[in-house]
C-alpha cells in the first residue's frame, strides 16, 4: 500500500541511521520500526525489562537488614569529623 507520511526530523534521522547501519531500504526500516512499536503496545509482557541478578556467595558479611542504621552511623561519624575540624581551626 502506498501512502504519504510526514515524519518529524528526529524520526527521519533515526530511520536514516537504521538504513545505514543495517543496509536495508528506507521502506524496510520504516515498516520494521512501526511493527516493533505496535507489537510492543499489544503485548508489553514480551518486551518487559528483566533485571539480571548475581549470586553473592554463601557468606555475607554485611547485614542488609541493618543498612539504614549503618548509614546513619557513618553519617554521624562524618559529621563528628567535620565538627572537630571546625573546632580545631577556631
Amino acid at each position: 500500500m502506498r501512502t504519504t507520511v510526514t515524519l518529524d526530523p528526529d524520526v527521519k534521522a533515526l530511520l536514516d541511521c537504521a538504513v545505514r547501519e543495517r543496509g536495508i531500504s528506507f521502506k524496510a526500516a520504516l515498516n520494521e520500526a512501526v511493527r516493533r512499536g505496535l507489537a510492543y503496545r499489544r503485548s508489553p509482557s514480551t518486551c518487559r525489562f528483566v533485571q539480571k541478578t548475581y549470586a553473592m556467595g554463601a557468606q555475607q558479611y554485611f547485614r542488609w537488614d541493618k543498612a539504614l542504621s549503618t548509614a546513619e552511623a557513618m553519617d554521624d561519624e562524618e559529621l563528628s569529623k567535620k565538627r572537630s575540624l571546625r573546632c580545631a581551626r577556631a
